[in-house]
């Protein structure tokens, strides 16, 4: 990093949590230079957005942006992921990783309007965040200066974030009764931290937001009509619905099924195993569904390639790689795997569990009168002796070969 002193003005990553309440006062005692505080909301509520501006001027931010970015995070971030089955460990939907690039590309589009010397983020020097931000800075503008507090500062751990910012009197909600590292937005909420780095300990219920326990939730099932238009969500029980009430709405039904609490080991990209409990319940319906009207429109080698193709697309969002050419190049062998994934399918939501009772598509390859056990006219059993003969040929011809050797 150059000279502090060549640093006159700052666009910070805020989100009025302890890093970045912090960091932005430690800019301001450190590198004595303009601090803009910039807030995107991707949907992490009213609660996390409230009093924004006023708390990051009174912890030293010169002025605030806060940009509502909710539905074009869905169009352009949610939307592909869906559409790809992205899911990094079989696990992990990809929450914060999807906010990550289009938080980054709406502070670089500040720094170009105020001009400002360099850009500076809150993640700390073990996540993946931290590789997120800064290839997205990167991608979009090259040359910028990049601050990363948790790589320069003196402060070790939460407990010591903590204790600064209470010697400063920045408001903070995090507690060390409390101190949960946690991300919200409309896909998700996360946390780790805490009691949960031992892998001994269950979570507690009072610690989730969006879903309900499985013993609380209700004793009557949901059922939930979901509709597709090129692998993209549409409607919910024949409802057509803007992006944002669409992923809400589940969140809610979903949620007070139970669904949609995940509790995983994921491996990070600096090489640390760390432990992660999100709540995802509109995002694990969505996926859920999105496959089930694959199942019935999409080809047999197609769709077994596009599962190849879905872990590499999640682990390229997983490590920060969103503004890359191979992310383009696969977004582009996707969308045209999504040209018949149109239908409809009926969903029941009861205590944790997702069931399939129906699913429809106009373009689906599912046929009746082939696939039944019962007598039909379309299918010729006596066919199958000639492709086996033919498709086994080689499993016959290794048989014989080792009957020979043995001779």
């Amino acid at each position: 990093m150059e000279n502090k002193n060549d640093v006159k003005k700052v666009v910070m990553a805020y989100s009025g949590g302890l890093d970045t309440s912090v960091a932005l006062c430690w800019l301001k005692e450190h590198y004595h230079c303009e601090v803009i505080a910039c807030c995107i909301n991707v949907g992490q509520g009213d609660e996390e957005l409230k009093n924004l501006d006023e708390k990051a001027q009174k912890t030293g931010a010169s002025k605030t942006y806060i940009i509502d970015a909710r539905q074009e995070f869905i169009i352009d971030y949610i939307y592909p992921a869906i559409k790809a089955n992205a899911i990094y460990e079989d696990k992990y939907l990809l929450g914060t990783a999807l906010a990550r690039p289009i938080i980054a590309a709406k502070i670089i589009d500040i720094v170009k309007k105020e001009n400002a010397d360099a850009v500076c983020h809150g993640a700390t020097g073990k996540g993946n965040d931290q590789v997120r931000f800064e290839l997205a800075f990167k991608a979009l503008m090259p040359n910028i200066k990049i601050i990363a507090i948790w790589r320069e500062w003196e402060i070790k751990s939460r407990a010591e974030a903590i204790q600064y910012a209470k010697k400063r009197n920045i408001l903070i909600s995090v507690t060390k009764d409390k101190p949960y590292s946690s991300d919200a937005n409309i896909w998700h909420i996360s946390y780790e931290g805490g009691n949960l780095e031992d892998l001994n300990n269950s979570y507690d219920n009072a610690m989730f937001k969006l879903t309900m326990s499985v013993e609380l939730a209700s004793t009557t099932p949901s059922y939930v009509s979901i509709e597709f238009e090129r692998g993209i969500p549409v409607a919910i029980n024949d409802k057509r619905m803007s992006p944002i009430n669409l992923i809400t709405t589940l969140n809610k039904l979903a949620g007070s099924n139970g669904v949609g609490r995940i509790d995983i080991i994921e491996n990070r990209l600096v090489g640390i195993k760390s432990r992660g409990v999100y709540e995802a319940p509109a995002a694990t319906v969505l996926y859920f569904a999105h496959k089930e009207i694959e199942s019935i429109s999409i080809d047999r080698d197609t769709l077994h390639f596009k599962q190849l193709i879905s872990n590499k697309y999640a682990e390229i969002i997983y490590y920060g790689l969103w503004f890359s050419p191979l992310r383009e190049a696969l977004e582009a062998f996707i969308n045209s795997t999504q040209k018949y994934v149109t239908g409809k399918i009926v969903l029941k939501l009861y205590k944790g569990i997702i069931e399939p009772i129906s699913r429809e598509s106009k373009y689906s390859l599912y046929n009746k009168n082939l696939a039944t056990f019962e007598e039909d006219k379309v299918y010729n059993h006596r066919d199958a002796e000639g492709f086996i003969n033919i498709f086994g040929l080689t499993t016959k011809c290794q048989a014989l070969l080792k009957d020979n050797r043995r001779k």
